[in-house]
């Protein structure tokens, strides 16, 4: 009999700690204290930092993706590709377009996107207008500060 009468006690003591528990834990509610930082790293990190903001420096751009729009070739591609690069450039002036000419296609390419995701929302913007829109890897220059 006695071992029941502590099991059914059990669980009212541990309600009871539990209720209180939120008043000791907001105990520290004072005014908070401004604190320091103080960071212990290898001094070689700087070094290796520094260097690769050196190489990033003398590169012309980076890896990443641009939307082709427009790709052809035959007698008038080239005034088709400078019309598509215009139009594009009329709607839409804050991004580059860039027309370039790989035999024996004249193409139209914009955007200098770092991610894919990047590129597949701008790709989704300008679907109405440019159906047949798709991303490309390449090379592209680096973003203006």
């Amino acid at each position: 009999m006695r071992t029941s009468v502590n099991i059914i006690r059990m669980p009212v003591v541990l309600l009871i700690i539990a209720s209180l528990f939120p008043f000791f834990a907001n105990a520290q509610k004072s005014k908070p204290e401004k604190g320091k930082v103080e960071i212990i790293q290898d001094p070689r990190i700087d070094i290796l930092v520094s260097k690769q903001i050196q190489i990033n420096q003398k590169q012309d751009g980076l890896e990443g993706f641009r939307i082709q729009l427009f790709s052809e070739s035959g007698n008038n591609a080239k005034a088709q590709a400078q019309s598509v690069q215009d139009g594009f450039r009329a709607r839409y002036p804050e991004v580059e377009a860039y027309l370039t000419y790989k035999s024996p296609n004249y193409r139209v390419r914009v955007g200098n996107f770092r991610t894919r995701l990047d590129a597949q929302y701008f790709v989704n913007e300008i679907s109405a207008n440019y159906q047949n829109a798709f991303i490309i890897g390449e090379h592209i220059q680096l973003p203006k500060d």
